[in-house]
């Protein structure tokens, strides 16, 4: 299970940063049925298989910093048999991933609020927890026309337009990446979610700088909505990953290169909102 999450991981199979971390803790569990002699060769194994899971996608914040508390509450406990750090290993899976849902769904009530407001939303990739937003704030009673861009060339987009349109009383069109300045004008609002927000920079899948830029010039509010620990600080180095060519352009391309990054950096100065699980930050002024 270990490895085909970090399979699954490295491919972009899962795409929500929160859900790909509680996959990752999951998989760990793995460990605890496994026949091992030693304490010690245990622990190796943790923190073996938990750094591979980690290297499947070095741009996760959340992968990371689940994954440390994981390994650490375990090695911390200095525990004195093979069981018991068995045990430790299923408690401290529980609880990050209790407190990883526990925190989307948070933030996801906080974002229905402000999204109910809307008529009109412009999203771009797949978040789960924009998802849960929308998806509150239409329990609630509320309607949405809901604007998609595709988020090419993953088109991690699609996703989210199959799961927005199967919500009742939300009408959903999928647009290729370049029509985004085409649709914002009619738009009321932008919502997005967030991999990581390090030293007054967002940093989400690649697209979302120029959609914020272009937010920003039409005067169409951009809300940022995930996890307060999604905030990070220099315990996280955000590192960009630089995918595959062959994602972009299937021929050989021996005339000229092939960039495909998986992430931009979008300054918080073109936001007008982040919503976390514990509080909303204005950043209109």
């Amino acid at each position: 299970m270990i490895d085909e999450t970090v399979a699954e991981i490295e491919e972009m199979q899962t795409h929500s940063s929160s859900v790909v971390a509680v996959k990752a803790a999951r998989a760990l569990r793995e460990l605890t049925e496994r026949e091992v002699p030693t304490v010690e060769e245990y622990l190796r194994a943790l923190e073996r298989n938990s750094h591979a899971l980690r290297r499947a996608n070095r741009s996760h914040a959340s992968l990371h910093t689940t994954q440390r508390e994981i390994v650490e509450t375990v090695a911390d406990a200095d525990p004195a048999d093979v069981s018991t750090a068995k045990g430790l290993t299923v408690e401290a899976i529980d609880r990050v991933v209790g407190n990883v849902e526990a925190a989307k769904e948070r933030a996801a009530e906080r974002g229905a609020a402000t999204l109910a407001e809307e008529e009109v939303l412009f999203t771009h990739d797949f978040s789960s927890t924009v998802l849960a937003a929308i998806e509150a704030a239409v329990d609630d009673g509320a309607t949405f026309e809901v604007y998609v861009s595709e988020s090419r060339p993953r088109y991690l987009g699609r996703k989210m337009a199959r799961k927005l349109g199967a919500l009742d009383g939300v009408e959903v069109t999928l647009l290729v990446d370049a029509a985004t300045g085409h649709y914002l004008p009619a738009t009321d609002r932008v919502v997005v979610g967030m991999d990581c927000i390090v030293d007054e920079t967002l940093y989400n899948r690649i697209g979302t700088y120029p959609l914020a830029t272009a937010a920003d010039y039409e005067s169409v509010p951009m809300t940022v909505v995930g996890a307060d620990s999604k905030f990070v600080d220099g315990a996280f180095a955000f590192e960009n990953e630089i995918r595959s060519p062959s994602e972009v352009h299937r021929e050989p391309a021996d005339e000229f290169t092939v960039g495909n990054p998986a992430y931009d950096a979008t300054p918080l100065s073109l936001l007008d909102s982040i919503i976390t699980d514990k509080e909303t930050h204005d950043l209109s002024d």
